[in-house]
């Protein structure tokens, strides 16, 4: 059966996440609509990194079997035409047996984008959280390097029965950019609300309502009740995902 690849990027305010869920709007559940039209046949996708509600994608990747050769061309088309703007097929195309856009992905990118000002932006709204000044962004880039490494998350994380909350994180770092400031966090995985907690409990550190050391206590604890504040999803951005042929 011919393995395909699709590149997406979507706006996930409109949607309850991106995994499919009976009776409510997800991405999965569009896109699976879309692609069984086209190939005539049920078709069941998998993505590198599920999303929850009201979180974005600038790259989100998911690969699909299906039982009959469609042309890359007319997915990518039918895709943008039938979902766009909301969710926007950038790349299609067929790829080697085997290849699965979670188990082969060597990493994840997350950006978090605050907007640090005296009012919120009405358009920006659905992708930032408004934090009033003052905020010590220098605070909380030293100690968001803290998360570099192999750790347990439990702390970060919800806990599922039987999974471990152990992750390595490749890189960490807030910057300013613009009118935003801005977490980039990129890991082989992550586990459930891992980046929004991260962030919530530096943005703590940066508004003053936590010592810097609650970072390193956190980290050291596994025990959610650290980390009381989550970033909310409108924020969120699922950036990139890396493949060992460098995709």
């Amino acid at each position: 059966m011919p393995t395909f690849r699709l590149d997406l990027a979507y706006d996930g305010s409109g949607f309850h996440g991106f995994a499919r869920q009976p009776d409510v709007r997800t991405v999965q559940g569009e896109l699976e609509s879309v692609l069984s039209r086209l190939s005539g046949e049920p078709v069941s996708t998998v993505c590198a990194g599920r999303t929850d509600a009201g979180v974005h994608a600038r790259r989100q990747v998911v690969s699909f079997e299906v039982g009959r050769t469609l042309e890359p061309a007319r997915i990518q088309k039918s895709i943008n035409r039938m979902l766009g703007p909301e969710v926007v097929c950038t790349s299609a195309r067929l790829v080697d047996d085997g290849f699965d856009a979670r188990r082969s992905a060597r990493w994840r990118s997350y950006r978090y984008q605050v907007l640090c000002s005296p009012y919120p932006d009405p358009l920006l709204r659905h992708v930032t959280w408004h934090v009033p000044p003052p905020l010590d962004v220098d605070a909380m880039d030293r100690v968001v390097q803290l998360v570099v490494g192999e750790h347990d998350f439990s702390s970060f994380c919800r806990r599922a029965e039987g999974r471990s909350n152990v992750r390595r994180v490749l890189q960490a770092a807030w910057r300013r950019e613009g009118s935003l400031t801005v977490c980039m966090l990129q890991a082989t995985a992550f586990c459930h609300q891992m980046v929004r907690s991260i962030v919530g409990l530096c943005v703590d550190i940066g508004r003053g309502r936590r010592p810097p050391e609650a970072m390193a206590a956190a980290l050291r604890g596994s025990d959610r009740s650290l980390v009381p504040t989550v970033a909310p999803p409108g924020g969120l951005i699922l950036w990139d995902v890396g493949y060992a042929d460098g995709s």
